[in-house]
């Protein structure tokens, strides 16, 4: 087995998922010594029965040929994701490839989305919306599980289930329509709490879901074929029944009956070499490559004036990183693919730029400071990392931060974004660059590692010849998109331990709907893709590929279970209470995720919005603490709506910000984004510095209150 192959870790449960499942359980156990029940077992299927000609008739106009999925007759590709898009691979840890539909979701110019990248992955997204069309049910009519109240997911009666068929676990989800969406377009989305397993099969149930006037949603003829044994004369209906058998099994023993259900489906999870194996091929081939030494590098520029405040020096330069890209790497490129499948470098670099700011107390001799790598935010660049806010952290806790581009998705790639919005098929150009970013922090952390990197160079000493900075352990900070992507690289980073994710979230295909970020660029996208129902569509098929450049792919291997020849990490999330960009329910996903404890009391009391907040998060038992913790940081922004819309186009936004002038909403205490106020928060600062030494742990350092911020403007930098 080689280094960058994980399958020998892929069984994987979501931490803290059985934290939550244990709560239900506890309430229904028995006491006593009692000896254990027997393993339950799935009844017998009802007796076949042929279907009525109608019904045959009905099966017939629907075309069924085994290529779309015949459970929703909505769109090919509803219900998503389904095993109906895969094909048998016995080569595969899942045993299966995807093989989505050829000539689905055309754009206004006619391109369909274009297959082949997608069949390189053996399963779905563990970051999945799961979506199928029934109308527009009412959903708190039908008491569906609300994103506030996650623990009636796991009720026995519990209209929407999602089901871990490989363990028979329930897993925490809530489910909502798709706000955005006109009537009748409006997709149900069931979003899970946790990250899915890895290499699992999932099942998807929907029972007892009724409309506005209280009837009950009827099923599709298809599944009502499956669903109560009506033999067909189609044979695609025929060939999949057994695994649709199989669900019902599953189901049935988890004590779901099929009788009730107007829709269910499975599918499996993707691998995590499907996730990460290019990730941690092309980080080891080009460790391999670069051997016992420290990157090269040219410094372009030393600079001593026109910094901001305690900043003594900036250095400027470019380090070179074996490139796994088409040309020269610029933006669009994509990976070049070896026979494999597995990326290869034609032997040329990449000339990665970086830029570090050393502070004054650094330069004077004192004791060396701690080297940080910092994660710049979305389409930005390297240079966020000269910015004051930045200095102002670097200069208070004696760091060194040095940043490089996100390339993939930095400033110089926005014109590639744009050109993806217009067409689907062209986000490998995003996915792979990212990668290939991800490699390049890799090796500027090496440089800050060595003792032969940066350390060795004038540029980055005394006047007396000493480094500047300690060498040997590094640290990561980032924030936005640097807590996004910084979350991937935070996984199979090798020179780190310690990450801080300030307003971090992981899946894009659930934020970028909550995010106003999200606006500019959800125009050009309505342009090209104006049906809603192909919007939602386009986020859980993007998310496929997505995983392999954001930390929802690699999260089930940060904190335990890591990656061959990688260390755990401990990881510190800086949560901003109702950001605008990065949605606080991603961050509690990512916490889950990543078996974080939640730093209590953590809102003032009905702060959160949730009706039962924090839930699967426990609370931190002892300071200093050696686990990740999520730390909620409070400006007093408005709480996040429970829809996939954003908080300025809430109802509450309008009801709270009517009367506050539009030019001084961004700094107005309710209406002004918290996104920028958590890292600019002294005891935010405090912590980083507590916990970015040697020997240092996260520390609680509010005093025993709820963690507050001040709006970003009030700080001065």
């Amino acid at each position: 087995m080689s280094r960058s192959d994980p399958s020998a870790r892929r069984t994987i449960t979501a931490p803290l998922l059985a934290a939550i499942l244990t709560v239900a359980l506890l309430a229904a156990a028995c006491s006593g010594d009692e000896p254990a029940a027997p393993a339950p077992t799935a009844p017998p299927p009802p007796a076949a029965t042929p279907v009525s000609a109608t019904d045959q008739a009905a099966i017939d106009a629907l075309g069924v040929d085994g290529r779309c999925d015949e459970l929703d007759a909505a769109r090919c590709l509803l219900p998503f994701p389904s095993f109906r898009f895969t094909t048998p691979d016995p080569t595969t840890p899942t045993g299966v490839r995807v093989e989505l539909p050829e000539g689905q979701l055309t754009n206004v110019g006619g391109a369909a989305l274009q297959v082949e990248p997608w069949r390189s992955l053996d399963g779905f997204s563990p970051g999945t919306p799961m979506l199928t069309l029934l109308g527009d049910v009412d959903l708190v009519a039908s008491g569906a599980p609300p994103i506030g109240d996650l623990a009636r997911s796991l009720d026995p009666d519990s209209a929407t289930v999602v089901l871990d068929l490989t363990t028979g676990e329930r897993i925490p989800h809530w489910a909502e329509l798709d706000a955005r969406a006109p009537a009748g377009s409006r997709l149900l989305i069931l979003r899970a709490a946790v990250p899915l397993p890895e290499a699992h099969r999932i099942g998807v149930a929907v029972r007892g879901l009724v409309d506005a006037t209280g009837r009950p949603v009827e099923p599709n003829v298809a599944f009502r074929a499956y669903r109560d044994a009506l033999t067909t004369s189609t044979p695609a209906v025929e060939e999949r029944r057994s695994q649709m058998e199989e669900l019902f099994a599953g189901l049935s023993i988890a004590g779901v009956d099929r009788a009730g259900l107007q829709q269910a489906w499975s599918f499996p999870v993707a691998s995590a070499d499907a996730l990460a194996g290019r990730m941690l091929h092309i980080r080891d081939d080009a460790f391999d490559r670069l051997g016992d030494a420290a990157p090269s590098y040219t410094v372009d520029f030393v600079g001593g004036s026109d910094l901001p405040p305690g900043i003594g020096r900036r250095v400027v330069g470019r380090f070179d990183v074996p490139l796994y890209l088409t040309g020269d790497g610029s933006t669009g490129s994509t990976f070049q693919l070896g026979p494999d499948g597995l990326p290869v470098t034609s032997g040329a670099t990449y000339p990665a730029r970086f830029t570090c700011q050393i502070p004054s107390e650094a330069l004077d001799g004192g004791d060396p400071a701690e080297p940080v790598v910092y994660g710049h935010g979305l389409l930005g660049s390297a240079t966020e990392a000269n910015g004051t806010s930045v200095a102002a952290v670097a200069v208070a806790n004696d760091d060194v931060y040095c940043a490089t581009d996100w390339i993939g998705m930095s400033e110089q790639d926005f014109p590639t974004a744009v050109e993806i919005l217009g067409d689907i098929s062209q986000f490998p150009k995003l996915a792979d660059r990212v990668q290939q970013g991800i490699l390049n922090t890799l090796f500027l952390a090496r440089l800050l590692a060595r003792p032969d990197g940066f350390a060795a160079d004038p540029a980055f000493q005394t006047a007396t010849g000493a480094a500047v900075f300690r060498t040997g352990e590094v640290y990561y900070d980032g924030n936005s998109q640097g807590g996004i992507i910084g979350a991937a690289a935070t996984a199979v980073a090798q020179d780190w331990t310690k990450a801080t994710l300030g307003v971090p979230g992981m899946n894009y295909s659930l934020l970028l709907n909550r995010s106003t970020d999200f606006d500019l660029y959800f125009s050009f996208l309505r342009q090209a893709y104006p049906d809603p129902i192909d919007q939602q569509l386009i986020f859980g098929v993007l998310q496929m590929l997505w995983d392999r450049a954001e930390g929802n792919g690699y999260a089930q291997h940060t904190t335990t279970n890591p990656y061959p020849d990688t260390p755990a990490k401990q990881v510190l999330l800086h949560v901003g209470f109702g950001d605008f960009q990065v949605p606080q329910v991603a961050a509690e996903i990512q916490a889950r995720a990543l078996g974080a404890r939640l730093r209590a009391p953590a809102l003032a009391p009905g702060r959160h919005p949730d009706a039962v907040p924090f839930a699967g998060l426990e609370p931190v038992t002892a300071w200093p603490t050696t686990d990740s913790v999520l730390v909620y940081w409070d400006s007093g922004t408005l709480a996040p709506p429970e829809s996939n819309t954003t908080t300025r186009s809430s109802p509450a936004y309008a009801a709270a910000c009517a009367s506050v002038p539009p030019e001084r909403r961004d700094d107005d205490v309710v209406c002004g984004d918290s996104h920028e106020d958590p890292r600019r928060a002294p005891e935010s600062m405090r912590q980083k510095e507590l916990f970015f030494r040697p020997d240092g742990r996260i520390e609680d350092t509010c005093g025993g209150q709820p963690c507050r911020a001040a709006k970003a403007a009030t700080y001065g930098f």
